[in-house]
């Protein structure tokens, strides 16, 4: 009598969705437990947030200070988590060949990508409950009305100053990305328009401003959280700003 073969089924690889929520889970990881990185996302903005809250920087703006603060502290956070630290850690991968060999698994280069975004969204979603929490206790009251297009906006703003790392990241070495984005992350916080509203900056800065993801993003958070409304033309900027800097990383991005 013949002996039965018994025949064991080949384990593939796990279904795509899967592989990316896995890779989006360790990138969130990464993020949250590198030192500098949770300086950057969290440690900043809430010094920066109480700054704002115990000098006259704001006043005349607003009902109070930590009203007018705290959107522009949100959407700081949004370009520190997106572009800043997620900028220096595609850029570093880059040159530890990380990004080649795992765009050869069957992860492929869509996955990695769409992990990499739910690590921001991941992070950022930390950010918006602890900024929220401590301006709670300072005293912050938002328009209710405003949370849903604020969520909204914050979500935009991230995708474009993801777009923006990077086309960063992809395109010059990494020592240059560190350089870049951390420069840019000065100068954008304090005369970009994200944190000091536009009228608080010098001339030359105000007539531009309103162009940049930047301020595009914080005027936007403050109208949201202020007025309950919504200004479509720095939807648009946040728009153009993530769909440009995202074509161009999809054509000039380097993977080794």
């Amino acid at each position: 009598m013949t002996p039965a073969i018994v025949t064991t089924p080949h384990a593939g690889p796990a279904p795509l969705l899967r592989r990316i929520l896995l890779q989006g889970r360790y990138e969130t990881l990464t993020m949250i437990r590198n030192g500098e990185q949770l300086i950057l996302a969290v440690i900043m903005p809430l010094l920066a947030l109480v700054g704002l809250t115990v000098t006259p920087l704001l006043d005349g703006l607003g009902d109070s200070r930590v009203n007018i603060a705290v959107p522009g502290i949100l959407a700081l956070c949004a370009m520190s988590t997106a572009f800043t630290g997620q900028g220096i850690a595609t850029g570093f991968d880059r040159r530890y060949g990380v990004l080649r060999f795992l765009s050869t698994t069957p992860l492929g280069r869509t996955g990695l990508i769409a992990g990499k975004i739910i690590a921001v969204l991941a992070v950022l979603v930390l950010q918006v409950l602890v900024i929220g929490a401590v301006a709670a206790l300072l005293g912050w009251q938002p328009r209710p009305e405003g949370w849903l297009p604020g969520l909204g906006l914050l979500v935009l703003g991230a995708a474009a100053f993801t777009a923006l790392g990077l086309l960063v990241a992809g395109t010059v070495r990494p020592e240059a990305t560190l350089a870049i984005t951390n420069l840019l992350w000065i100068l954008l916080g304090a005369l970009g328009g994200i944190v000091v509203p536009a009228e608080r900056l010098p001339a030359l800065a105000q007539s531009i401003v309103h162009f940049l993801p930047s301020g595009a993003l914080g005027q936007s958070l403050r109208d949201a959280f202020l007025h309950g409304s919504v200004s479509w033309p720095y939807v648009l900027v946040l728009l153009l700003w993530t769909v440009i800097p995202g074509a161009a990383a999809v054509r000039w991005f380097k993977w080794n």
